[in-house]
């Protein structure tokens, strides 16, 4: 067992990955995040790890590879980044902040089998010094025969190491940068980056001096506020504008908090959400779309159809983290009413410590359409407070409950997203008709 701070290599002919052995967590939950809606669980921040992608050119196929609960790494392929993946293998060990390099030569030497989907050996490579301190992070490169492991050192450092053979010691770790300074207030110094190259072999993020070790390309000796980089070669989707949830599909920036409920949602051009779950815990309920938050400044809008809702059901817009809180349309009885909830907290251990209190309520008619909006200020240095507001008509909209401020607490570092939701707080049968989420 390698110490947990130190980097390793596992893998195979032609295929290396560079990993972490961590000790086993004390608590665990009783599956994995993939599995663990057969048991009734949940698995906030215990599921995956720093995953790695890479492209194997000679059989046109990508891997993806995840650390899963600190137990075992699932290995999935594609033949494109926007699938469909399958999953081809488990790996009984974790590949901890893995980084995943796929070879361009015949090389014998290597640690995963020759189709990269289980373990042949292992061997420690480096052992980080005293000086430095924690190492993690890994992503692993080859360039002009050498083979370059980068690592960060949180939450303010990057070092390299490099070796003519991926199984062979690495020498001292270059110091790529410490405690740079960043151009925008708050934004903290850069750190857990990665390379990246182009189609015409330049690199971006870390250029490469003469001397075969990366440095970083400063601005006034600190980092700069822009640099020159490459056009996608094909349009990438912007983060801003209104979704309608065309066809029967959802777009590739929504994500499940839990493993969905397949049969209490449809897509058809537009999104209906059945409550899939009888709880008074928006943590527990099944089938809560998210979507990752909008800075340095946002507001996001829900166009929400609550006719279909049952006696009990609640429904709307959520800012989701370990402090959460919402706007949301309230039934009970023939009542409707828009709500505002804060106080909406978990535990370390991800366990539910409040299910959050009403703050603010106000009645509205069942005229079938309301519009939620948040307005939130992420920037670096920012107040991290978020308001939350509704409308009838879709262009006046009123402020209810008061201003939430986000937490920034490090454990719970994936940070908040937004999240739609429809839970059953007595029975099951009631649903929402999405219409539409704006960003901007």
């Amino acid at each position: 067992m390698v110490e947990a701070v130190n980097p390793c290599t596992s893998a195979i002919s032609g295929k290396h990955v560079v990993r972490r052995n961590l000790p086993k967590p004390k608590r665990r939950t009783k599956s994995l995040l993939i599995n663990c809606e057969a048991f009734g669980e949940r698995a906030y921040v215990d599921g995956i790890w720093s995953s790695s992608i890479a492209y194997r050119e000679s059989t046109s196929t990508f891997y993806w590879l995840g650390c899963i609960d600190f137990a075992s790494t699932y290995i999935y392929t594609a033949s494109s980044p926007e699938g469909s993946w399958e999953q081809q293998s488990i790996i009984p060990n974790c590949y901890y902040d893995a980084g995943l390099l796929i070879d361009d030569d015949d090389t014998i030497v290597a640690q995963l089998s020759n189709d990269g989907l289980s373990e042949v050996s292992t061997q420690q490579v480096f052992s980080t010094p005293e000086d430095i301190g924690t190492l993690e992070g890994s992503r692993f490169y080859k360039r002009d025969g050498q083979y370059y492991i980068f690592m960060t050192r949180p939450a303010n450092g990057q070092y390299i190491i490099k070796s003519s053979s991926p199984m062979q010691g690495y020498g001292d770790a270059h110091q790529v940068l410490l405690d740079m300074a960043t151009p925008i207030s708050g934004g903290g110094v850069p750190h857990q980056g990665s390379l990246v190259s182009t189609a015409d072999d330049n690199w971006y993020y870390m250029g490469f001096d003469s001397d075969g070790w990366p440095v970083i390309t400063t601005v006034n000796s600190g980092w700069g506020s822009n640099y020159p980089f490459p056009l996608p070669e094909s349009p990438v989707n912007p983060t801003t504008g209104t979704d309608k949830f065309p066809g029967t599909k959802l777009g590739p920036a929504w994500e499940w908090n839990h493993n969905p409920d397949t049969s209490a949602f449809s897509v058809d051009d537009g999104l209906t959400l059945s409550a899939g779950t009888v709880t008074d815990d928006i943590y527990s309920a099944r089938n809560t779309l998210t979507r990752r938050i909008h800075g340095p400044e946002g507001s996001e809008t829900l166009e929400l159809d609550f006719s279909g809702m049952a006696d009990g059901d609640r429904a709307g817009l959520a800012l989701l983290r370990d402090q959460s809180a919402y706007v949301g349309i309230a039934r009970d009885g023939d009542s409707f009413a828009v709500n505002y909830v804060d106080g909406i907290t978990m535990d370390t251990n991800w366990e539910t410590t409040s299910p959050g209190t009403v703050g603010a309520s106000e009645g509205i008619q069942l005229n079938g359409t309301v519009w939620l909006r948040i307005v939130a200020d992420i920037a670096p240095g920012g107040s991290n407070a978020a308001t939350f507001h509704y409308s009838t008509d879709g262009s006046t909209f009123a402020q209810i409950g008061g201003s939430f401020t986000m937490s920034t607490d490090w454990h719970f570092f994936i940070g908040y997203r937004y999240g739609i939701f429809e839970f059953a707080t007595q029975a099951l049968g009631g649903s929402v008709k999405v219409v539409s989420f704006k960003s901007e």
